[in-house]
């Protein structure tokens, strides 16, 4: 069908039954072949024609069940109407409502098990991939308005005298940032490393998220009054208390993620060549190691690399090391393609560049030379038994399949802990045995007063939309604590 018919097919449709007769607007993006070898972003996003289509495939149902499935709840059959309208403008005044970082969210959050798994065209259809494409048309607008110059700035109300320190420059952060000094508070954000962004900034991959976008995004904290200090470690430069009796802040918000990777504890782990994906991404994305003619950040000579984990950190991991020069990357995953938790469309990006699953087979050791440089990786193959507490079917090892494989290189992506480095300094707060905060589900507030916190130091693993809503329930409570203080 062509552009031409499906425009005609979406002005036409009035009745549900028409609705849902427009296919799904696949997301334009750069040939396999090409992006391979450059940091470019994949998805090139929406064409308008594309999205006025995607637009009028919503049911615009009565119940809005697509809203419970955003955790900072976004009218969204609102916006998309909107865009149906050609009203961008509006559409972005819809989303601003409730979410800062639309560029961001509409790129990298797992819309499919979020709003759109509960969308009624992917229930009808019975497959989520034929939802309503909310996070493509979300990011859509949001790039619309950056094209025109149309970013707003929020307004900020007449100073209250009070200081709250966010800890970390992360999606919580900066939605808890922007909170708090919308309400008129002084607000100062401490980054530990040398640019602000936190996971947005040393995680995602350019080709996925550009940097340029998450920059502009803090260019407008700044502009509304929010100082960020860069390359202080709270824990380390000043503690949570030293910031509270030392330098005056009546609140702190912890958004300072989960950043101490975790490793399998099998022979090996310590040879040359083995690297967490915290270290080979942060390498690669902060310090733009891939740009080798200007970065002074080293890197690895990479051939044949082994991704451990099935997660987007992994295929993160996997994609970035093809476009480092790699010429063979394999996932090593103990579970099926099924049980795979990476989001779908970037298991089929991963798959398009030519990174191979080595699906039910678990690494038991990595082997090295006489040089303690990595030359191979033992595995076993697994077979599925019954579910686990995750609900996903347990991996078995099969007694006698270990076989012995030829990698350089190993990138363990199995997932992070938090960094306890908040906790020893401030025993004060309780965590749980993973090391994560324990906060108050309404609040966010932990058992020190005045400290609440949010995003992977309380989830232990949240996306981006999630990390954001909790530091917006947070400033909530922050802002009636400090209310409470001046009273």
């Amino acid at each position: 069908m062509t552009e031409e018919q499906l425009l005609k097919m979406a002005k036409e449709a009035k009745s549900n039954k028409e609705r849902l007769a427009i296919p799904v607007q696949d997301m334009p993006s750069q040939d396999p072949k090409v992006r391979i070898h450059n940091m470019n972003e994949v998805a090139k996003g929406y064409t308008k024609q594309q999205a006025f289509i995607e637009a009028n495939r919503c049911l615009q149902c009565v119940n809005h069940p697509c809203i419970k499935g955003c955790p900072v709840s976004i009218d969204i059959p609102a916006f998309i109407k909107k865009i149906s309208e050609d009203d961008i403008e509006g559409a972005s005044n819809v989303i601003s409502q409730n979410s800062l970082l639309p560029s961001i969210c509409g790129r990298v959050c797992p819309q499919e098990s979020q709003c759109q798994k509960y969308c009624t065209v992917g229930l009808v259809k019975k497959d989520v991939g034929q939802a309503v494409s909310i996070g493509r048309l979300e990011r859509y607008v949001a790039d619309t308005m950056a094209a025109k110059g149309k970013d707003s700035i929020p307004e900020v109300a007449a100073d209250t005298g009070k200081k709250v320190a966010v800890v970390g420059s992360g999606p919580s952060g900066m939605a808890a940032a922007a909170d708090l000094r919308k309400a008129g508070h002084k607000v100062v954000m401490f980054e530990a490393l040398h640019k602000g962004g936190g996971v947005l900034v040393y995680g995602i991959p350019e080709f996925r998220l550009p940097k340029s976008i998450v920059q502009k995004e803090l260019s407008k904290l700044n502009k509304m009054g929010v100082d960020i200090q860069t390359n202080f470690l709270v824990g380390r430069t000043e503690s949570i208390k030293q910031l509270m009796e030392d330098d005056g802040f009546d609140a702190v918000f912890v958004g300072s993620g989960a950043g101490l990777p975790k490793f399998m504890n099998i022979p090996g782990e310590n040879l040359v060549g083995v690297l967490s994906a915290n270290e080979f991404l942060t390498r690669s994305n902060l310090m733009k190691a891939y740009d080798k003619a200007h970065s002074r950040t080293p890197m690895l000579d990479i051939k044949k690399v082994a991704v451990f984990g099935g997660g987007n950190v992994a295929m993160d991991s996997a994609r970035t090391a093809l476009r480092l020069g790699a010429e063979k990357v394999t996932i090593i995953y103990r579970r099926s393609d099924k049980e795979l938790p990476a989001r779908r469309e970037e298991v089929e990006h991963a798959k398009q560049e030519g990174v191979e699953f080595m699906l039910l087979h678990n690494p038991v050791a990595i082997l090295g030379d006489e040089h303690e440089k990595v030359n191979g990786v033992k595995v076993i193959t697994c077979e599925l038994g019954e579910p686990d507490a995750s609900g996903r079917r347990r991996p078995v090892p099969i007694e006698g399949s270990e076989q012995v494989l030829d990698y350089d290189t190993v990138i363990v992506a199995i997932g992070n802990n938090s960094n306890p480095l908040i906790k020893l300094t401030t025993p004060e707060i309780e965590t749980n045995k993973r090391g994560n905060f324990i906060v108050n589900e309404e609040t966010c507030e932990t058992s020190l007063p005045g400290v609440y916190a949010g995003g992977d130091i309380v989830l232990g693993a949240a996306t981006v939309i999630l990390a954001m809503g909790q530091g917006r329930k947070a400033a909530v409570a922050i802002n009636k604590y400090l209310d409470g203080k001046s009273k």
